[in-house]
């Protein structure tokens, strides 16, 4: 199978016109801006369970035309879409309505597996109308890969759709044994129901309304259970909506909230948070978040691991949850067409039919270079903010494993360097985070070959050392702990010698497999900063250079400059913008004190964010410069939501803050705390350390930033160091 079977078609755009997603768990839709389902070729549109198209088109229509659209959004807690339309004017004999007589309402939601809508039709004219309503629909079962352009040689079979008065049911025997099932039932029958539409004629007073309700249910069984067409009746939508509303206010105010004087930032804020809640996943383990939709609906190690970092002090058991689940999930064994070694951390997950079948390998497979450092550190930095000294007893031997792995198959040649080189054609070819084919080259532009040492990744193990010498310290392993401290000093002086280029004032992007480093300027120089891995001088010399013009574009630092041979403001990952990258690296610039320039990059994103749909930051975008008056270009088939780019709005806020959470002395440390120029105050309600919280006031001045506590529950110390 060829690598570009796995990238995602630009025919399926995302951007030309407005979608709207839904989410709850493993089931997603993405529809248009009036709420319909478009039926055309690979688009993305569609009701989604488990990376299957459950249903590929639901269009409304009023005599047989589609409705002017009014308005449209998601509300601000991403659970509701709402659409408001108009008729278009009717001048046949026997139907003539003028336009906007009729308001049409949609409202939708998606629960666990089933799609709720209801649709309500007000007369505002003086006269009776008959309008004629039709929801149109069709499952065609297709799965993700197909829709982001992977060819198949073979199908499963769609069955004979049964139909009854009030629904039509769906069902498709997969080649990977699973039988899925989607039912669409009505409340009010229909005048005429078959398996491609359902026809209404509802009779309108003047100044009189009405409404239909429906919905939509996915299933999959195995195709030999019995059950396998059996479907639980859906609760109707006034109920599973208060569910729904109950449910999300509960959690709300358990959370930790951010508000401030800039009512712009505050949407910025808000989405974020939204967008996190959503794509959050219950596993057996606990929280989880799903990467993004549409592409990315599913479990991720790495994306999961860096999104819980980022969100870690407002929420840690986010990061308890991805800890859980990644630990049970560890390969035990060795796998070439999975990628897979003892000690190693999933790279994803799929449920779908072709990772199913073994048609793409990624039903669980570990192609991640990143995933097993980045899971020991999310776990030191997790024993650092909570002091759950249980649940990390729990997972130490995986953080073991994982330690062993970078010493026996991480290192590959035992140069000291994590590398990695893909062991099955079906894989992916390349397994840091920029994982595009082309996205590693030489200044000539030339690719470079496997095996490959990426400078971020050993940045990953040091600090995954140094994380785990801090745990096997905490739980008595003193000489485990040492060991550790000593291999990552190594492995320090080590990089300082190999990856430091003092003509290009930065670390080399990588080494290839003949150990000649790939002499390119890269974002990635700027996730050193983060490990620690940096010296404070080439901390100020990466700092400076990433906040230069080739470099910045006025809305955030691009994967590569300008300057090197691969750029394309445009590619995915040779020159684009990435939020989730740019938060990175502004934590890492905080950490070296660098704080107006981790501001700066705060300031970017936020103003980017005004640009873009319901203040929402993509996975990424276009890295043209800035221009006068303009927005920022979009990038064709960007994931939004994505949980690192909402979970990246915290790590800002954090960095700016300078905000450490010690768990085990009870202490908020504050280090020269700043806020951009945007921002003249900014409250943290319900910030929790242990079972004490504090409610937290930061007012900047013109020199500083003063901090006061609104309100103190339980035993927690705050410190400012300035």
């Amino acid at each position: 199978m060829k690598e570009k079977d796995f990238h995602i078609l630009t025919t399926n755009l995302l951007n030309t016109a407005r979608t709207r997603v839904l989410k709850h768990s493993n089931l997603f839709a993405v529809f248009d801006e009036v709420g319909d389902i478009m039926s055309w070729g690979t688009g993305a549109h569609g009701l989604y369970n488990d990376d299957m198209r459950h249903l590929s088109k639901l269009e409304l229509r009023l005599w047989g035309q589609k409705p002017i659209l009014l308005s449209s959004t998601i509300k601000e807690d991403n659970a509701l879409l709402t659409a408001d339309l108009t008729n278009p004017e009717l001048t046949e004999p026997d139907a003539r309505v003028p336009s906007d007589t009729i308001h049409i309402h949609r409202s939708k939601f998606v629960t666990a597996d089933t799609c709720h809508e209801k649709i309500r039709l007000h007369n505002y004219s003086d006269q009776h109308i008959c309008v004629p309503l039709s929801v149109h629909f069709l499952a065609d079962f297709a799965d993700m890969f197909e829709i982001r352009g992977t060819e198949r040689e073979a199908r499963g079979e769609v069955l004979e759709p049964e139909v009854s008065d009030v629904d039509v049911v769906y069902a498709y025997d997969g080649l990977d044994d699973v039988r899925r099932l989607t039912r669409v039932t009505f409340v009010q029958r229909p005048t005429d129901l078959n398996e491609g539409h359902a026809y209404f004629e509802f009779e309108i007073a003047p100044h009189q309304r009405t409404e239909l309700t429906y919905s939509v249910q996915c299933a999959s069984h195995p195709q030999d259970d019995a059950s396998q067409f059996y479907f639980a009746r859906p609760a109707g939508y006034r109920q599973a909506h208060a569910e729904l509303t109950n449910r999300l206010e509960d959690e709300r105010v358990e959370r930790c909230r951010l508000d401030t004087s800039n009512a712009f930032f505050n949407h910025l804020v808000t989405r974020a948070d939204a967008d996190l809640q959503m794509l959050i996943t219950q596993t057996e383990h606990g929280d989880y978040p799903y990467a993004g939709t549409p592409w990315f609906n599913t479990i991720f190690g790495r994306d999961g691991l860096i999104t819980a970092y980022q969100v870690l002090n407002i929420n840690p058991q986010v990061a308890r949850g991805v800890l859980g689940y990644l630990a049970a999930t560890q390969a035990d064994f060795s796998d070439a067409a999975r990628d897979a070694e003892p000690g190693k951390i999933l790279h994803e997950i799929r449920h779908d039919e072709m990772s199913n079948t073994g048609e793409v390998p990624f039903r669980h497979y570990y192609g991640s270079i990143d995933s097993t450092p980045l899971f020991i550190s999310l776990a030191g930095a997790y024993l650092r903010r909570t002091n759950d000294t249980e649940f990390i007893k729990g997972i130490w031997p995986a953080i073991q494993n994982g330690i062993d792995w970078i010493d026996n198959h991480g290192d590959r040649d035992g140069d000291g360097y994590v590398e990695y080189g893909r062991r099955t054609a079906k894989g992916l070819r390349q397994q840091g985070w920029k994982d595009s084919d082309d996205s590693v080259f030489h200044a000539d532009g030339r690719l470079a070959d496997a095996p490959i040492a990426l400078c971020e990744v050993q940045g990953y193990v040091y600090a995954a050392r140094r994380a785990a010498a801090i745990v096997a310290s905490t739980l008595g392993e003193d000489a485990y702990a040492e060991q550790q401290h000593r291999e990552a000093e190594a492995l320090r002086e080590r990089f300082q010698k190999d990856f430091w280029d003092e003509e290009l004032e930065t670390f080399v992007l990588a080494l290839d497999g003949e150990k000649n480093p790939c002499r390119v300027r890269s974002s990635n120089a700027g996730h050193c900063l983060l490990s620690g891995i940096a010296s404070p001088r080439q901390a100020q010399l990466i700092a400076r250079q990433l906040l230069s013009d080739d470099f910045y574009t006025g809305w955030g630092i691009r994967t590569i400059p300008s300057t090197e041979a691969r750029y394309n403001p445009i590619s995915y990952h040779n020159g684009s913008v990435w939020p989730h990258d740019n938060t990175m690296i502004a934590a890492g610039l905080a950490r070296y004190g660098f704080k107006a320039e981790a501001a700066r990059v705060l300031e970017g994103l936020y103003d980017a964010s005004r640009y873009f749909e319901l203040n929402r930051l993509p996975e990424l975008f276009c890295g043209f410069e800035r221009r006068p008056s303009e927005g920022p270009t979009l990038y064709p088939v960007a994931c939004a939501p994505q949980a690192w780019a909402a979970g990246g709005v915290s790590l800002l806020i954090d960095s700016v803050l300078g905000l450490f959470i010690d768990g085990r002395e009870g202490r908020i440390k504050l280090h020269n705390p700043r806020l951009p120029p945007f921002l003249e105050t900014l409250r943290m309600h319900r910030l929790k350390v242990g079972d004490a919280e504090v409610d937290l006031l930061f007012e900047r001045y013109q020199e500083d930033v003063g901090v006061q506590i609104l309100r103190r529950r339980g035993k927690v110390e705050v410190m400012v160091v300035k």
